[in-house]
């Protein structure tokens, strides 16, 4: 791709954009930055790029720039809709966002994982994995790095791995993984998505570019993912919990059980660090992309073994009275919860917080089934109620630190308190680390008498 001397409009000056500019700035570009905020809220970004010659458009945009600029390069969080970035299109110009710039100049084989719930651990788990077995790895996109800083710095690397999220895909015409992961997926997003389908739609580009020479590792317990499979031109790797495959990677029994074209590897999960159902699925993703792309079995496991797993997600904060007290703040959306309450029984679930559009109606059958008393809090408590709350013994609480305390009380011992809330945290908290320092700190004041 030749970007010397083009006029590019980088939309957003986040992380993100900061890497762009400066990549595009270093390789002959012509660049302009605009963002919605002002200099003052932009300090930080600014200095990073201070010395460049960058032209600013700040505290609003012009739709003039976007309709003159031979490229746009926009942030994942501009919608589509933007009448700014429609004016990009009318006028023929290619708009694309940092993952589809950055791929264009990386030679290495990349694996892409998305899907709901998920992304973070695996993609994580990948990069251990490979870089266990000798690769000299980079492990970025929606999370940490953006992959613009690996092609941005030149460093050589031999395996490379992405976190993708549906709003990266929006805007890709190029981008080709050589493994492309999709995990799962559930309502979510439906602030951003007009409807369901838009969201699967946007999920499914990561195959859009693929060839039989590629891979799509499909998980086939999820009927909207194993849909997919015949719509794809990639070759299908199958991964499952529920039923052997002659070919792929399935659960059963406690093993792990990797074949393909005649090789088999055997992985027993018994030393594994991270539990629950769904992390044996992040797990075999993880198996599959790395064993795929060259990794030797042995290796593989003990880093597997190893791995303790990323904060905020189903962590044990503390045993007490014969009560196991779990932090899984990262999980906003149902298809998170349903998980975490598939991995236990007799459950006392603390969940609510902002309400994000999709139903509650799918976690049903296991608060039915698995959930002694549910706690609820923040905007979406009611709604959760009355879609949940006849299911199970269901009380409100006003704070987190309440709801801790009235959980305490109801679970008797040999129970968990699984604080898994099914929602965003911006009704109470600043994100989802602020929620769960807060559950963590009410959990390891009981019996203290202290107030967290």
């Amino acid at each position: 791709m030749e970007i010397t001397g083009k006029n590019i409009l980088v939309v957003g000056l986040a992380r993100t954009g900061v890497a762009v500019a400066r990549f595009l700035v270093r390789n002959g570009a012509r660049v302009t930055v605009t963002d919605l905020r002002d200099e003052t809220a932009l300090a930080g970004p600014l200095g990073e790029l201070a010395g460049l010659p960058v032209q600013y458009v700040l505290g609003r945009h012009d739709e003039a720039d976007f309709a003159a600029a031979d490229m746009v390069v926009v942030s994942p969080g501009v919608p589509q809709e933007s009448p700014y970035l429609q004016a990009s299109r009318k006028a023929g110009r290619e708009v694309i966002t940092e993952i589809e710039l950055a791929s264009r100049f990386v030679a290495a084989p990349m694996v892409a994982i998305t899907g709901t719930n998920g992304k973070t651990t695996t993609t994580t788990l990948t990069g251990e994995i490979f870089s266990a077995c000798g690769y000299r790895t980079f492990v970025g996109g929606n999370i940490g790095n953006p992959l613009v800083e690996l092609v941005e710095g030149g460093e050589p690397v031999e395996r490379v791995v992405v976190e993708i999220s549906s709003f990266q895909l929006e805007w890709i015409s190029s981008f080709r993984p050589r493994v492309a992961v999709l995990l799962n997926i559930t309502e979510d997003h439906l602030d951003r998505y007009a409807t369901f389908q838009e969201y699967i739609d946007a999920k499914v580009r990561i195959f859009e570019n693929q060839d039989a020479s590629d891979f799509a590792v499909l998980n086939l317990d999820d009927p909207i993912v194993a849909a997919i499979a015949g719509r794809i031109a990639a070759t299908v790797f199958p991964m499952s919990q529920r039923q052997e495959l002659a070919e792929g990677i399935f659960h059963r029994d406690g093993v792990i059980t990797f074949r393909h074209r005649g090789r088999e590897e055997r992985f027993p999960t018994a030393r594994f660090r991270i539990t629950g159902v769904h992390n044996i699925e992040n797990t075999m993703a993880s198996l599959a992309s790395t064993l795929l792309l060259g990794c030797d079995a042995k290796r593989a496991l003990a880093a597997v073994e190893a791995f303790a797993g990323l904060p905020h997600r189903m962590e044990l904060v503390r045993e007490l009275a014969g009560v196991r007290y779990y932090e899984d703040s990262k999980a906003t959306n149902v298809g998170s919860v349903e998980k975490a309450l598939a991995s236990f029984d007799t459950i006392t679930l603390i969940a609510g917080g902002k309400d994000k559009g999709g139903s509650y109606g799918p976690l049903a059958p296991l608060v039915k089934e698995r959930v002694r008393h549910m706690v609820l809090i923040g905007e979406a408590r009611e709604r959760m109620a009355r879609e949940l709350g006849s299911l199970t013994d269901t009380r409100m609480a006003a704070t987190l630190e309440e709801a801790v305390e009235l959980a305490a009380s109801l679970t008797e011992p040999g129970g968990v308190v699984l604080f898994s809330p099914a929602c965003s945290s911006f009704d109470m908290f600043r994100d989802y680390e602020e929620r769960a320092q807060r559950f963590r700190a009410a959990v390891n004041a009981l019996g203290t008498g202290e107030n967290p």
